[in-house]
């Protein structure tokens, strides 16, 4: 731990405390950071730092990611999506491919890639050939995808779209009355592009304390510090602890981009159910390049229940904060990151696959809960 994350854990544990505080990191770099530097262990006992639905591969709806298992079975293409994607699982008889990896073994021609600039190389390298681009993601991740349609791609590059929007799924948490934490810490990525007033309502419209972090210790702390001294001192705003980058009104290009290429509308997020305003979809003007409108649906509008995952699996009570990863019933009975049962063990953003690599490998006893669904 550097100096500077020293200072501002000493700042932390001179504070007079409650006897319990819940801090809510969204980001599943964030929960990456907090666990592979320790800082849950540095901390204060009586601070309970919540992992929360910061991961876009664990909330990304079943039938999207099936439907892309069929597309690349049943048709003459070249599937593309981001690499944790492939591994992602889907419900479905055991003499079926379960993910888009199980999906290549059987011969789909499906390919892993980082950036949505591998994809346009890809369409450009293979003419003749339709290239369907499974774009799954946050804002982060939707916004290069819209700038690539702006800018303009090859006629046989379609995009398969699941992008979300972050702050409504903390948005339907606090509206439901039990949000299960008593701070905020702001995804740091998320504010670069959309600025970092997207989550003043978690401040003006429920009186909670906020604060967007980078993604270092110090960066960490210093917004843990600042909704703890919040919360001691009754005064609550919103608070910037990652000026380098994140701006007042956050990439005024990348928000135009998404505006033109993307329409926001209710969506479906896996285990949880349909959160309004949550989604986009690609506008009628970039219509030749939708892939749902280019073939023959795949979808199965069974797969889109509420809390649809794998029988015994907790991702989304893990996605929504309500109990810690090692407290899925599958955590580490038959569930870990090679051979991963639910979502959240399939990412590195998911939070189950960062506490099994941070070497929490038992399950928790079961008196052990965060208290957010008591």
């Amino acid at each position: 731990m550097t100096a500077n994350a020293k200072i501002w854990l000493e700042r932390i544990r001179d504070l007079s405390l409650p006897e319990r505080v819940k801090i809510m990191n969204v980001c599943g770099g964030h929960e990456r950071s907090i666990t592979m530097s320790g800082l849950r262990g540095a901390l204060p006992a009586e601070i309970e730092l919540v992992p929360g639905p910061g991961c876009p591969v664990c909330i990304c709806p079943e039938e999207d990611v099936y439907e892309a298992i069929q597309l690349a079975l049943n048709e003459d293409i070249i599937l593309v999506a981001f690499g944790d994607m492939l591994r992602v699982p889907v419900n479905v008889p055991r003499c079926e491919a379960r993910s888009l990896e199980q999906a290549r073994a059987r011969g789909a021609d499906i390919r892993p890639v980082a950036t949505p600039m591998e994809v346009v190389q890809i369409a450009r390298d293979h003419p003749d050939r339709p290239v369907v681009f499974f774009a799954a993601g946050f804002e982060t991740t939707t916004a290069p995808v819209a700038a690539m349609l702006v800018e303009g791609v090859p006629e046989n590059l379609l995009v398969l779209l699941s992008g979300r929007l972050t702050w409504p799924a903390v948005a339907m948490l606090l509206d439901s009355g039990k949000p299960g934490f008593d701070a905020l810490v702001a995804p740091g990525h998320v504010s670069t592009v959309m600025g970092p007033e997207e989550w003043e309502f978690v401040v003006d419209r429920h009186g909670i304390p906020a604060a967007v972090a980078g993604f270092t210790p110090e960066s960490l702390l210093a917004a843990m510090y600042s909704v703890l001294r919040q919360l001691r001192e009754g005064r609550y705003f919103l608070d910037n602890c990652y000026p380098d980058l994140v701006r007042s009104g956050g990439n005024p290009l990348a928000q135009q981009h998404l505006g033109e290429a993307m329409q926001v509308v209710d969506a479906n997020w896996r285990g949880v159910g349909v959160i309004p305003a949550s989604g986009y979809v690609i506008r009628d003007r970039y219509r030749a390049h939708d892939a749902r409108l280019r073939f023959p649906s795949y979808a199965d509008d069974s797969r889109k229940r509420a809390g649809e995952m794998p029988p015994g699996c907790d991702c989304a009570q893990v996605v929504l904060g309500k109990i810690y990863p090692n407290e899925c019933r599958l955590y580490g009975a038959g569930c870990n990151p090679r051979n991963p049962i639910g979502p959240c063990m399939v990412s590195d953003e998911g939070a189950c696959r960062i506490w099994w690599a941070g070497g929490v490998r038992e399950p928790a006893s079961a008196q052990r809960r965060t208290g957010a669904d008591a």
